[in-house]
């Protein structure tokens, strides 16, 4: 991926149906955002808020439990509609490409906004940087955010499934994966030229 001066890393957290009730009608929202504005290669801004639900404002318990998420902290989060304004100030005036892990941040995102009859506040590029990393190391399977930070003899930042966590931990694997390809075009692989000496290859031949 050609590198780019202006990013958005970003994470949702989403609710989820207990796992044999599926309320009917019911469709992922976002309860959670992580940001992390990059410009230039460096940190420009950080913002994370939850979200209160709009279309079923009740967590279940295996979204409370799977997320460490209270109810209490959803309620008093910001509006979808708040939410969509700031991504829309955050996505001007360079339309940022956005990374993520995965591409259900930006499905959920594109559905909750049908949903509440708002356009899509992102106008820059999606990058998912999770098929970057497939591709680049040849892996036949999808590895998650966590795995494939411990894959480079790293941590992950904070705790996992906290957007704003998740984030910084995708903008970390960015620079990683970034350096490697640095890496692999600075250094090109020998010829079989490089590999022989030529010197005495003639030497042999003259005798």
């Amino acid at each position: 991926m050609k590198e780019d001066k202006s990013l958005l890393f970003i994470d949702f957290e989403f609710t989820m149906p207990e796992r044999k009730f599926h309320p009917q009608g019911f469709f992922p929202e976002i309860i959670e955002v992580g940001m992390v504005c990059v410009l230039n290669q460096k940190i420009e801004r950080k913002f994370s808020s939850f979200v209160k639900p709009t279309f079923f404002p009740e967590l279940t318990e295996r979204c409370k439990s799977f997320l460490s998420i209270t109810q209490e902290e959803v309620d008093h989060g910001i509006s979808f509609y708040e939410l969509t304004s700031i991504l829309k100030q955050i996505d001007r005036p360079n339309k940022r490409t956005v990374i993520t892990w995965g591409n259900m941040d930006m499905r959920v995102l594109k559905s909750n906004c049908v949903k509440h009859h708002l356009p899509n506040p992102l106008k820059g590029k999606n990058h998912d940087l999770s098929m970057e990393y497939k591709r680049f190391f040849g892996d036949k399977n999808q590895t998650g955010l966590w795995k494939a930070v411990e894959e480079y003899g790293k941590k992950g930042t904070g705790k996992h499934h906290c957007a704003l966590d998740d984030a910084m931990t995708t903008l970390n694997i960015y620079n990683l994966v970034q350096n490697d390809k640095r890496y692999l075009e600075e250094h090109q692989p020998t010829t079989i030229g490089d590999r022989i000496d030529k010197k005495n290859i003639l030497k042999k031949f003259a005798t």
